[in-house]
């Protein structure tokens, strides 16, 4: 009886791991009672990078937000295979406050916060995991700078790092590309792919720039007219 349980806990385990990590069955999303976008259907899955394209004021945000359990949609059924906490969020920059004096190291540590909290003392293993986490997007060598003096590029693979901190099983970027050259745009999204190959994560950014998404992304999420289309690209990542 043991070994029947075991084998069926291995069986639900091996489940889970294939489902994918967020489903929205017929979706409509919005702000109190009226709605921006409406049956929206399509799944996230595990390493798997995927580009929300759309125009300004589209809803995209909106639909981040919905994902991240931030906004509870207005019909249709929201799944997620994890746990909000395993998901690492990366906004745009600009939504951080400049008159908060914070160095990019102290940023990251922002990320470690749900395991420690805000006011406590900060443990000598989690300023560890932050400088781990800034080597991993290749900025350690910019721990001690203020964050607000760094270059856009800088600062999206900071605010990634941060991410980085709560282990995150899918990472949801607004607009990483926006307000950043094309050196760094690339390299960016050259990250985003390091993260879902080596770490097997579910990737999920929000663009305007349709052309540089289809040159990056797996699949690819368009709102038009207020509806959406998916467009699979298997050969992205050549």
């Amino acid at each position: 009886m043991k070994v029947a349980a075991n084998n069926q806990a291995i069986a639900r385990n091996a489940a889970a791991d294939l489902a994918p990590l967020v489903s929205l069955e017929d979706v409509s999303l919005g702000y109190d009672a009226a709605s921006v976008l409406d049956h929206v259907t399509f799944t996230i899955d595990s390493g798997s990078l995927v580009g929300l394209v759309g125009p300004n004021g589209s809803g995209k945000t909106t639909l981040l937000r919905t994902i991240l359990g931030l906004l509870p949609p207005l019909g249709g059924t929201v799944s997620r295979a994890c746990r909000l906490a395993q998901f690492g969020y990366v906004p745009q920059s600009a939504a951080l406050d400049p008159q908060f004096p914070l160095s990019a190291g102290e940023i990251v540590q922002m990320g470690a916060y749900g395991r420690v909290g805000a006011l406590r003392l900060f443990p000598a293993r989690e300023k560890k995991r932050a400088a781990q986490a800034l080597a991993q997007v290749g900025m350690e060598h910019v721990q001690k700078k203020s964050f607000f003096a760094l270059s856009g590029g800088q600062k999206q693979r900071v605010l990634i790092a941060r991410a980085l901190m709560v282990d995150p099983r899918i990472m949801i970027l607004d607009e990483p590309l926006s307000g950043i050259d094309e050196e760094s745009r690339r390299s960016i999204a050259d990250l985003l792919l390091q993260l879902t190959r080596e770490r097997d994560l579910a990737v999920f950014f929000s663009s305007h720039d349709l052309e540089f998404v289809q040159r990056i992304a797996d699949r690819i999420i368009r709102i038009e007219h207020s509806r959406l289309w998916l467009e699979e690209r298997s050969a992205a990542r050549e």
